[in-house]
């Protein structure tokens, strides 16, 4: 579900789930830490963040299941992330080389968390973003709470996360959201300069 490829200095990790828009389910989640750990170890000097097909991320795999029940019966939401995406999180924040992402489509709730986790952000022109946990009835999790205001000010991140409404590459960049927009078939050449 996760891919590493090398050219040269760089080393590029591809979410690949592409049938399910590189939505994040334990799987990805474990192979990506495993991938951000080894990228974090190795002799490369660039890291590029990018999904495999027509999406960055759709965020977590609603449909795939997985959900654990804690010891009150109840579903524990939280320990898919704190086991499986927060460390994720932190490794891209916390890498000692440069991180670029490739917003390759829509970059959504967990996968808006991974883009913003990362140093640099450089999205296609039909990249979206969206943080859609007010329409499943959930608050932001990921890091977004933080992340998000952090990069575009509290009263656009509120915005986000109260409206759930898509905010497109161009306004993104307006925002301050990502910090270059380029024509889909530019951004494969724009992120490796």
């Amino acid at each position: 579900t996760v891919q590493v490829q090398r050219r040269q200095a760089v080393a590029t990790i591809v979410l690949d789930r592409p049938d399910a828009m590189n939505a994040v389910n334990a799987e990805l989640a474990a192979e990506l830490l495993k991938a951000v750990e080894q990228v974090a170890a190795d002799d490369s000097r660039a890291i590029v963040l990018t999904g495999a097909g027509r999406a960055f991320c759709s965020g977590a795999d609603l449909k795939g299941g997985g959900i654990t029940i804690g010891d009150d019966g109840l579903p524990d939401l939280g320990k898919g992330l704190r086991d499986g995406i927060h460390p994720v999180i932190e490794g891209l924040r916390t890498m000692p080389k440069p991180v670029v992402a490739a917003v390759n489509g829509p970059a959504v709730g967990v996968g808006l968390s991974l883009a913003l986790a990362c140093d640099l952000v450089v999205a296609a022109e039909s990249a979206y973003f969206l943080l859609a946990f007010v329409n499943i009835g959930l608050a932001p999790d990921g890091g977004s709470s933080f992340l998000l205001p952090e990069r575009i000010g509290f009263t656009r991140a509120a915005e986000m996360a109260l409206l759930g409404e898509r905010i497109v590459a161009p306004k993104a960049l307006e925002w301050g959201l990502v910090n270059q927009v380029v024509a889909d078939s530019e951004l494969t050449a724009t992120t490796d300069a």
